[in-house]
């Protein structure tokens, strides 16, 4: 007897459907075929063991299984729910009319419960996609599929629930997520402030433009000078996710399997900080079967690099195209893969191998050229990237003292959030632009206008700095958010002289 069941093959953030196709046929044999890996070919033993624990069996005939379409590499552990319940109902030890109707996910234990699987939002996205009435899956996956509506998502923790639902109209009860609630009652719990750092005023205030405009920022300064913490705190002033970019970020840490601890929808912008030892493809993304780097897991969100310099000048470089681009593709020899990664890169850096600025008075101060050759190990391509460079010195004692509280997060995220607002309005019409940092050459030459004082203002930073024309480029968009968080139509000339002074690394002393 031949019976078909439906499961689903991850590729990327995306999902497409599987038809596995299940014949029972005289003679002997178990035969798995499209492209199965070792853990799809291992479920025979699974599938055998959690069958006999359950009194059924695995039949001693001709099991024919085809996974469809046969020429798309099948990955992972989660096909044996599926290939156990089709094995059933083609051996007729269970009548299940109504299968085709559902898709079908879960990985088994030997005695029939169910482990949770990879992947389950996007899967359940493409299901409601293609007409099906409803999701079977792991219950330890149940919430992140009910982010989808429309979609009957049926948890179950055990093999038996779904032979009984199936054999016997054993109803299951659907898992339903107010998906709305869940993100708006999330948006609120930043747990690190702004208002704990001590001093540090000018250095809040490019952390307020950063996040403003979604602008990549770079912290040059001495230890102890406080980079690490404002850098932390800076998801605490980022504007809250749309719902639509809370599914996208789901839909990656889904496919990589992150849900565990949130198990709904993502609501809180991603903040990520890999240790330096970090290799290109875990940061980039890819391997034999591409899964996403860092740089996509802090999509909608800030990648923290910190210690630059220490990171292998190669996992750098690699991250300069997916920075203009916001979005990395990954080849290989039978197919390629697109991730988004549209995130703030948010970088720290000593100014020398010692630490401490050429500054003669300090015992540990290094030389000029020992900070130059330090420097040397950060690409101009790669600081042409980053926005806003800016020197952070240590805080003195009257202000570490001080009673006083700082500024709160709450205040500065409320200017973000408006300047975030006249941005999102201006760009409204254009596709994949939300920000100022999104902006290309052409929305740059239409919104960043300038008066000729601020042009000459430009044309002699240009000539003295010897920037480059992306650099040129960048201190125009900053510039633009500066007037944004002013409520300003017009970018004036001070708006650009203080965009000018957040390119310390394009100054005489630092990168020649």
């Amino acid at each position: 007897m031949l019976v078909k069941i439906y499961g689903s093959a991850l590729f990327g953030v995306e999902a497409t459907t599987i038809i596995i196709e299940v014949n029972i046929a005289k003679g002997i044999g178990y035969h798995l075929v499209g492209l199965p890996d070792n853990a799809i070919r291992e479920s025979s033993y699974r599938i055998a063991a959690a069958l006999q624990n359950n009194n059924y069996k695995l039949p001693g005939k001709k099991i024919t299984i085809n996974m469809a379409p046969a020429d798309m590499r099948k990955e992972g552990s989660a096909y044996d729910l599926p290939l156990a319940v089709g094995i059933l109902c083609a051996s007729n030890q269970i009548k299940a009319e109504h299968i085709g109707d559902y898709l079908i996910m879960g990985e088994l234990s030997l005695d029939g419960s169910l482990q949770p699987i990879k992947g389950a939002l996007p899967i359940a996205i493409q299901a409601k996609k293609e007409g099906f009435k409803g999701f079977i899956l792991p219950k330890q996956n149940a919430e992140e599929a009910a982010i989808v509506d429309k979609l009957e998502v049926l948890g179950v923790e055990h093999i038996s629930e779904v032979i009984d639902f199936f054999d016997k109209n054993v109803p299951l009860l659907p898992t339903v997520v107010d998906t709305r609630k869940q993100f708006y009652d999330t948006l609120e719990n930043a747990s690190l402030d702004f208002a704990d750092v001590k001093g540090q005023e000018s250095i809040k205030r490019c952390m307020e433009i950063a996040a403003a405009g979604g602008h990549n920022i770079i912290l040059i300064g001495p230890p102890g000078s406080g980079k690490t913490m404002l850098a932390k705190r800076l998801p605490s002033i980022l504007p809250p996710m749309f719902l639509h970019e809370a599914l996208e970020t789901t839909k990656i840490h889904s496919v990589v399997g992150n849900l565990k601890a949130h198990k709904g929808l993502i609501a809180a912008r991603p903040f990520r900080s890999p240790h330096h030892t970090i290799s290109d493809v875990a940061l980039v993304g890819g391997g034999s079967y591409p899964q996403p780097g860092e740089i996509s897991l802090a999509h909608n969100g800030v990648l923290f690099l910190d210690e630059l310099p220490e990171f292998k000048r190669s996992v750098l470089e690699v991250m300069r195209q997916p920075l203009e681009d916001r979005e990395v593709t990954i080849s290989r020899a039978q197919f390629t893969i697109t991730y988004p990664c549209s995130f703030m890169l948010v970088a720290s850096m000593n100014p020398s191998p010692s630490g401490y600025f050429n500054d003669g008075s300090h015992p540990g101060a290094s030389s000029p050229a020992e900070m130059q050759r330090y420097l040397g190990k950060i690409s101009g391509p790669l600081l042409d990237r980053i926005d806003i460079h800016i020197e952070v010195t240590p805080v003195p004692f009257d202000k570490l003292s001080e009673e006083r509280k700082g500024e709160s997060s709450t205040q500065i995220r409320k200017r973000v959030i408006d300047a975030r607002e006249i941005q999102s309005e201006r760009f409204k019409a254009i596709e994949n632009i939300h920000y100022n940092a999104q902006m290309g050459v052409k929305q740059i030459r239409k919104y960043c206008v300038l008066d000729e004082t601020s042009k000459a203002l430009l044309k002699n930073a240009m000539e003295r700095l010897n920037l480059s024309a992306r650099a040129y480029d960048r201190i125009l968009k900053v510039a633009r958010t500066i007037a944004d968080l002013e409520q300003k139509e017009q970018i004036l000339s001070h708006h650009i002289s203080e965009a000018i002074q957040y390119r310390s690394l394009d100054r005489e002393g630092w990168l020649g």
